[in-house]
């Protein structure tokens, strides 16, 4: 199989025995998810396309929402628990959710049944984005170049106000 950008079309077979990626959220202990890339076989190059896979017992990301890109998740096999604003929502295959940005609800996908929870994964992909994780208190700011955490609780807010002060008079004795 090409590795990046000259196919139109994948077999099921093929994305079966495609290579999973593992990653883990460095703020959530119980996140746990294996990725296949899809986006890189086809030469997509705006938009993110993963086949994930949570193991029984463990979660996606961690409850967030996006600024920048939008994203969806169409459930394949397995049952899952969709977290989504304040809702608890039982997820199965065939079930799609999407998330626009910036004011979509926040949200995160959990496994506790005994089967794989598998879904397709996609969205923008900007090459800029801010994940913000309203029960932490944090952000994560994501650029092509370095992802950077963002204590939101220790952080000053700004206004626009704070950028159009009037610039102090010059001290005349100078």
């Amino acid at each position: 199989m090409p590795l990046s950008g000259t196919v139109s079309h994948l077999s099921a077979a093929a994305i079966r025995s495609m290579e999973e990626g593992r990653i883990r959220h460095p703020l959530n202990p119980a996140s746990d998810v294996f990725l296949k890339r899809l986006a890189p076989v086809f030469g997509l190059q705006r938009l993110a396309l993963y086949i994930a896979r949570i193991p029984p017992g463990q979660e996606s990301f961690l409850y967030h929402r996006h600024e920048r890109d939008e994203e969806f998740l169409v459930i394949l096999s397995g049952r899952g628990l969709a977290q989504i604003g304040e809702d608890e929502i039982e997820v199965g295959p065939g079930d799609i959710m999407a998330f626009p940005a910036p004011h979509g609800p926040p949200h995160h996908l959990t496994n506790p049944f005994r089967d794989d929870l598998v879904y397709l994964m996609g969205g923008e992909s900007s090459g800029f984005d801010i994940a913000h994780y309203p029960r932490i208190g944090k952000q994560l700011v994501f650029s092509r170049s370095e992802i950077r955490l963002v204590d939101v609780k220790s952080s000053p807010e700004l206004s626009f106000d704070d950028w159009q002060r009037p610039m102090p008079e010059e001290d005349e004795g100078l």
